[in-house]
């Protein structure tokens, strides 16, 4: 009774605490805008679903080191922060993202996440950070094969799975392989103009050679004078 009283004396307002095998804590459907910060320390599952949370602020599960279940979906989240679930990460045994707005996560978000995590249902834009975070997470998160683009860094991807689509393309060596393209582009500008630049010097010198053999062409012979072949006959 006492144990009854105090974590109900302690329930967030708005929601509803409970004794099943821990304690549960409902705030579904509460009209919250935010993340109660006085959840009990001991809560073992929470639900905050389908209310109008935008963010979860880092730590603020910190101190829940019993919670195995976290339930977020039908909300209005946009991006997970880096420490979203630190402090709980490694407890956690399902945590529910789904139906959200949650456009991208830090890249380090899901980081030693032991949960079952359901990501989809979330207007994802696909790029390098989200590609990393999924491949960390296909091998024991099922959903993570779910997620669909609604926008991506190549626009051919929208609207498919992004699992699928790194088959086709690694988005992390995009920008290295437009660098590449470029200095490939640069390297090929400059060896064309080095090759014109000795082809017309090549030219040049051999219109030049042409004209002083021309000149020299245009000379008069020079004549040997009568006494200096005397002399020489002379000389014999």
């Amino acid at each position: 009774m006492i144990l009854c009283f105090h974590s109900a004396s302690m329930c967030p307002k708005g929601c509803l605490c409970s004794h099943s095998g821990g304690l549960n804590v409902s705030c579904s459907n509460a009209n919250l805008k935010e993340i109660p910060r006085d959840i009990p320390p001991e809560t073992v599952l929470l639900y905050l679903d389908s209310n109008q949370i935008t963010s979860i602020p880092n730590e603020i599960f910190k101190d829940l080191h019993q919670l195995k279940v976290l339930n977020l979906s039908k909300n209005a989240i946009e991006f997970i922060d880096e420490h979203s679930f630190k402090g709980v990460a490694e407890t956690l045994q399902t945590l529910d993202l789904s139906d959200n707005q949650i456009v991208s996560v830090h890249k380090n978000a899901f980081n030693n996440l032991k949960a079952r995590a359901r990501i989809a249902n979330n207007p994802w834009h696909c790029d390098c950070t989200l590609q990393q975070v999924l491949r960390s997470m296909a091998s024991n998160h099922e959903t993570a094969s779910n997620i669909i683009c609604k926008t991506a860094v190549l626009d051919e991807h929208a609207g498919r799975a992004l699992l699928t689509n790194a088959n086709d393309a690694d988005l992390c060596n995009l920008h290295k392989r437009t660098t590449d393209y470029a200095m490939l582009v640069t390297m090929f500008g400059w060896f064309t103009m080095v090759i014109s630049y000795v082809v017309y010097y090549v030219r040049q010198n051999q219109e030049d050679a042409r004209r002083h053999l021309e000149y020299l062409k245009s000379l008069p012979s020079r004549q040997k004078k009568p006494d200096e072949a005397d002399d020489i006959s002379t000389v014999v």
